[in-house]
């Protein structure tokens, strides 16, 4: 089974309260039938409408092999991305957040 972690930035926070979509980080090699096979595994009472999944890949980095002598470009790793939007039920990611603003 996959193990499938919510990203909580603004983007998927507006995405959530206008759409009823979610954002996942999900490992490279998922396809879309598993990925909602595992988010309806994890968050009871969630149907999944919706897969759309994006490869980002690495940003280039640059370092050096000793004193600037031997530079060289390296790539950090592709993450993949999963939008999934829900038809029925809802995911507890940014309730927390919600509880915090009410208490202040």
């Amino acid at each position: 089974m996959l193990l499938v972690t919510p990203r909580a930035t603004e983007k998927a926070y507006r995405l959530v309260t206008a759409q009823n979509t979610y954002v996942f980080n999900v490992p490279t090699d998922a396809n879309k039938q598993q990925i909602a096979a595992a988010v309806e595994a994890q968050y009871e009472g969630a149907k999944v409408a919706r897969v759309k999944t994006i490869v980002q890949s690495g940003k280039s980095v640059r370092f050096s092999r000793g004193k600037n002598r031997y530079p060289g470009t390296t790539t950090r790793q592709d993450t993949k991305k999963a939008y999934v939007t829900l038809s029925e039920g809802k995911i507890k990611v940014f309730e927390q957040d919600a509880e915090k603003e009410e208490k202040k």
